[in-house]
C-alpha cells in the first residue's frame, strides 16, 4: 500500500516539477503516467476523471490528480497525488522569490532566452489535451462550430459574451435540458411498444 502512495506520489511529482504552462499543459504528460506507463487507469476511464475534474472550480491540475488519486487508492490517494503535484511548484516559487526578482529574471539574457524557447513548448503542449478532450466529448464536424465559436466570442473581450461562466451556465443548462428530452423519447417510445393499440393504428 505504502509503495503504491510513494509512486503514486512520485509520479505526480515529476509532473508537477517538469511541466510549464498550468494545468492544461499538464493533462497529456498525467495521461502517459497514469494510463501508458502504469496502467492505473484505462483512457476512457481517465477522460471521463477529466471531464469531472474539468467541470469542479478550482486549479485543474489538483482536481485531476485529486480524481485519479482518488480512483487509485482513495482518500490517501488524492492526498498522496494532490501534495505531488503542488510540492514542486510551491518549492519552485519559493526558491525564486529568495533568490531572483523579476528584474533579475528580465534583466538576465541567459534566463529570459529560456523562457522564450519554453512558450513555443507550451502552446504544443496545451494543444495536444485540447484535441483529447474534443474527442471525449465527441465532438464532431456538425459541432465543431460550438467551441470554436465560444472560444472567439470569449477572446473577443467584449462585455457580457466574453465571459467564460456565461458559457459553463449554458453548457451545463443546454446538458440538462438535452437529458431531460432524451428521457422524454425513451419514455414515448417504450410507452409505445408496450400499447397494443398503438400498434395496431400503426398498421392500419
Amino acid at each position: 500500500m505504502r509503495h503504491q502512495l510513494l509512486r503514486l506520489f512520485a509520479a505526480f511529482f515529476k509532473i508537477g516539477a517538469f511541466t510549464f504552462g498550468g494545468g492544461w499543459a499538464m493533462i497529456s504528460i498525467i495521461e502517459k503516467e497514469v494510463v501508458t506507463k502504469n496502467h492505473w487507469v484505462e483512457k476512457e476511464e481517465f477522460l471521463d476523471l477529466l471531464a469531472v475534474a474539468q467541470s469542479l472550480p478550482g486549479i485543474l491540475a489538483v482536481n485531476i490528480s485529486v480524481a485519479v488519486g482518488d480512483k487509485i487508492r482513495g482518500f490517501k490517494g488524492s492526498v498522496a497525488a494532490s501534495a505531488g503535484t503542488i510540492l514542486p511548484s510551491f518549492l519552485i516559487i519559493l526558491a525564486i522569490a529568495i533568490f531572483l526578482t523579476p528584474e533579475a529574471i528580465n534583466t538576465n539574457p541567459v534566463l529570459t532566452s529560456i523562457f522564450k524557447g519554453l512558450r513555443p513548448a507550451v502552446v504544443a503542449i496545451i494543444i495536444a489535451p485540447v484535441i483529447t478532450s474534443a474527442r471525449a466529448a465527441k465532438i464532431s464536424w456538425r459541432t465543431i462550430w460550438i467551441p470554436v465559436a465560444v472560444a472567439l466570442l470569449v477572446w473577443s473581450g467584449w462585455p457580457v459574451v466574453s465571459n467564460p461562466i456565461l458559457y459553463i451556465v449554458l453548457g451545463g443548462l443546454g446538458g440538462y435540458l438535452y437529458l431531460r428530452h432524451h428521457h422524454k423519447m425513451l419514455r414515448a417510445a417504450d410507452t409505445h411498444d408496450k400499447d397494443p393499440q398503438l400498434e395496431k393504428e400503426d398498421e392500419q
